[in-house]
């Protein structure tokens, strides 16, 4: 019989980390089925994309030193397949990301038995408004970027619990953006803290399955050997090198969905701190269970 997570009390930093890979493990079949029922066709498309962007990109600079640029005409080709890889990747994430907490709240709400109808449905009617969260999220980390390194660390903190309000609070987008910045003063600095160590980690398994496409290609343009040939160098896409990519991008979708689900985990935890809704909810439940 499996374990049933609870997710609405306070945490701390270690909780967290180890109960998101908790949850992750005890529910890994049919969260894992759910995702990708919900978000597949998306990922599907986008790894296409992805594959037939690497193909036109390396065929734009497939040109041999001293010939002319024949192969400029691929342009308009690469930038389109660059946008389609864009759309399909932005969909595929934000289908997962939807499906990944929709789950989550259908485990809270029916005490771990999760109604994947409910989950579809739920993912279909909150579509726009993940798509609009997610422009002012992003636009909002942009212009923190272009400030400087301070305000960004500020924003990421918000930032990373915006979805989980709007799922979990039941706000519209600007409402779940602006409670976001109040959300996170319940405990700023060990949120931003857990927030940096999941991301190191998470970074660190991208990078080692990001190693074989890197290591083929450094094979392939002949560094380890010595004799390495300029005209090499702009000759490593194949059907290999491309395979490689799509395995490369589709483990690092997957772990994207472990800061999706610790991002569940670190909202409940400063709402706890903010609102005591999970112990009132406790005591009420002792309350009924005496009567």
């Amino acid at each position: 019989m499996k374990k049933l997570i609870e997710f609405k009390k306070q945490r701390e930093l270690g909780e967290i980390i180890s109960d998101t890979f908790a949850f992750i493990r005890e529910e890994f079949n049919p969260f894992l089925k759910t995702v990708l029922q919900i978000s597949g066709p998306y990922l599907i498309l986008f790894l296409i994309s992805m594959s037939f962007y690497i193909y036109t990109s390396g065929d734009l600079f497939n040109f041999k030193i001293g010939e002319d640029f024949s192969n400029i005409s691929s342009l308009p080709l690469m930038f389109g397949s660059l946008l389609l890889f864009m759309i399909t990747g932005v969909l595929a994430y934000v289908f997962a990301n939807s499906a990944v907490l929709h789950y989550i709240k259908s485990y809270i709400e029916n005490e771990g038995n999760v109604n994947l109808e409910e989950v579809k449905n739920n993912v279909k009617q909150t579509l726009w408004g993940f798509l609009g969260l997610g422009i002012l999220k992003w636009m909002t980390l942009i212009f923190a970027i272009v400030l400087c390194f301070l305000p960004v660390l500020y924003a990421m903190v918000p930032m990373y619990v915006i979805f989980s309000i709007y799922i979990f609070e039941n706000k519209d987008a600007t409402d779940s953006y602006s409670f976001s910045f109040t959300l996170i003063n319940s405990d700023f600095w060990m949120t931003l803290f857990t927030i940096i160590i999941l991301g190191f980690i998470v970074m660190t398994a991208s990078y080692v399955f990001s190693l074989p496409a890197a290591i083929y290609s450094i094979i392939k343009m002949g560094i380890f050997s010595g004799e390495m040939d300029p005209e090499s160098m702009m000759d490593f896409v194949d059907p290999v090198y491309i395979l490689l990519n799509i395995f490369s991008y589709l483990f690092k979708f997957l772990l994207n969905l472990i800061l999706t689900v610790s991002s569940a985990f670190i909202y409940f935890n400063l709402n706890e701190k903010l609102n005591f809704t999970g112990t009132y909810e406790r005591i009420q439940s002792l309350g009924k269970k005496e009567d």
